[in-house]
């Protein structure tokens, strides 16, 4: 087996993610790797705002540049707040089908390993693994290692 030199944490802001992240900092701690937090705004979001607001892609872009600069603070400060600060940390925001654009970036990011919830931000009750945890693990190409806590059983 090939060293761990890079985990990537798939974060959405939901209490999976971030056991999920905490988990993958203190991996990347122990195994000295460096850590890649991505966040995708969901294209589904994006669409949405095109449709509602008859302005055009402007209102789309703002959207985008607004949520981009949102979800970056809201993870620096997450990440100070977790075993990170000893890591180097590298954050990426994309726009896109999340399943999709995190596939991308482990193949484009050199990542050895992905991290993530076993659900996301819809939190469904009797789903066992969200759409695109689902996705990933058919898709991804590195190992993928779902976080499952007794707190939400």
């Amino acid at each position: 087996m090939n060293r761990i030199r890079k985990i990537m944490a798939a974060y959405d802001f939901s209490d999976y993610s971030k056991e999920a992240l905490e988990f993958a900092a203190e991996l990347a701690n122990e195994l000295k790797s460096d850590l890649m937090i991505v966040n995708v705004i969901n294209q589904r979001e994006v669409d949405a705002i095109l449709r509602t607001e008859m302005l055009g892609a402007t209102i789309s872009d703002k959207f985008i540049k607004d949520n981009k600069k949102d979800r970056l603070e809201s993870i620096n400060e997450i990440a100070e707040e977790i075993s990170a600060k000893q890591l180097p940390v590298e954050i990426k925001i994309k726009t896109g089908v999340p399943f999709r654009e995190l596939i991308q970036t482990v193949k484009d990011g050199g990542v050895d390993l992905v991290v993530m919830g076993r659900k996301g931000r819809s939190n469904l009750i009797g789903i066992l693994f969200g759409t695109t945890a689902e996705k990933m693990f058919r898709h991804c190409p590195v190992p993928l290692l779902s976080l499952r806590t007794d707190m939400h059983r």
